[in-house]
């Protein structure tokens, strides 16, 4: 019932047919020199290359798969935001369905090219959510179901000035309000964008109701 404390306790001793090994350090760098990138190598290029932060670079170095994933929605593109978009919206769905990223109904070509449509300003982020529903459920080219949906959000001023001069008119007190306090301005935002079924650009509707109501 005595506690071992030291080493020669266990009764440990070196076995005599065993010779000892001795590598040389050109051995020792050529194994180094094929191994593959490890995860915590990855994690710290991604923060660097992409601009992860470490809890998302984390999540995605967690498997292979997905770091693969990551860097081929990434490539040529924002990381931050082909990161989010893997972690919020294709990481959620697959766990809401039980699948693996090797399973994904969403190519990384896919997922690249919604996140291509939104930094152009093709789409807004809630037509963005949409046409990922879309092609999670059909397939397809998102530039190509865009285009023959109509999904494109709308970027002329001149339309987007209409409505907002509808919904002015048609909440003067709300108009008083947002003059008094600026970040009401929101309210209006939403209301466009709602007239709207989400296809106005958020920042050209912000430029047009600063204009309209003399909010700086």
């Amino acid at each position: 019932m005595r506690s071992k404390e030291e080493a020669h306790d266990y009764r440990y001793f070196p076995d005599p047919d065993l010779l000892p090994l001795e590598f040389t350090q050109a051995y020792v760098d050529e194994l180094a020199r094929h191994l593959p990138e490890l995860p915590d190598a990855k994690k710290a290029r991604f923060i660097a290359e992409y601009g992860l932060t470490p809890y998302d670079a984390g999540v995605l170095v967690a498997e292979r798969a997905s770091a693969d994933f990551f860097e081929a929605v990434a490539k040529g593109r924002d990381g931050k935001a082909a990161a989010n978009w893997i972690i919020n919206e294709l990481f959620g769905r697959l766990n809401k369905e039980g699948k693996g990223i090797e399973d994904s109904p969403v190519s990384a070509a896919q997922l690249g090219a919604i996140v291509d449509l939104i930094g152009e300003a093709v789409i807004s982020g809630k037509i963005a959510k949409d046409l990922f529903e879309i092609v999670w459920t059909e397939g397809g080219d998102p530039r190509a179901i865009v285009d023959s949906r109509g999904m494109k959000q709308v970027t002329d001023t001149g339309a987007i000035e209409a409505v907002v001069d509808q919904i002015i008119a048609a909440n003067p007190d709300k108009v008083e309000q947002a003059k008094a306090k600026p970040t009401l301005l929101g309210w209006f935002v939403g209301q466009v964008m709602k007239a709207t079924g989400g296809k106005t650009n958020p920042q050209a509707v912000n430029a047009v109701l600063k204009e309209k109501l003399g909010i700086e």
